[in-house]
């Protein structure tokens, strides 16, 4: 894998993320050179398999300032390029577990295009949460705790 452009804090930190896809991204005229410039943002993004492709909606990318007067919407529906066989069973394993697809990562690969991982997700209940605070937490006390001492 290569170098991270976007990773989507916020649905690391709402769901638990349990299967993932390399996906590619369909993106039209100036789209990558924003995305190169770092505009693009993940907020309230998920994706959904319909009629036998992967969608993925809410992806903000910025509009390109140098690019021609045919910029598109900053927030249009985009398609995820990945095999059939892949579609039906991230199709299948979305519905049999009632669970959603969410955007986890934007980045180049080793050949540098724009890939997207996408996970399947479900939801974190509120005590979830706070149990990764508690343990995250103790975690860095004990880190704090054993950097004091000195081992000799």
């Amino acid at each position: 894998m290569g170098q991270t452009i976007v990773t989507n804090k916020k649905a690391l930190r709402d769901y638990f993320i349990t299967d993932t896809w390399e996906c590619g991204i369909e993106l039209i005229g100036a789209e990558v050179k924003s995305i190169r410039a770092g505009h693009v943002s993940f907020k309230d993004t998920f994706a959904r398999v319909e009629k036998g492709q992967v969608l993925l909606y809410n992806l903000h990318i910025e509009p390109y300032q140098a690019a021609s007067y045919e910029n598109l919407p900053a927030d249009r529906v985009r398609r995820l390029l990945l095999h059939k066989r892949e579609i039906k069973k991230m199709d299948q394993e979305a519905t049999l577990k009632s669970q959603t697809l969410i955007p986890t990562k934007l980045y180049y690969n080793n050949r540098g295009l724009v890939k997207v991982e996408v996970g399947l997700a479900k939801g974190k209940k509120q005590y979830d949460k706070r149990e990764v605070i508690k343990k995250r937490q103790i975690e860095k006390d004990l880190k704090r705790a054993l950097r004091g001492r000195n081992p000799r």
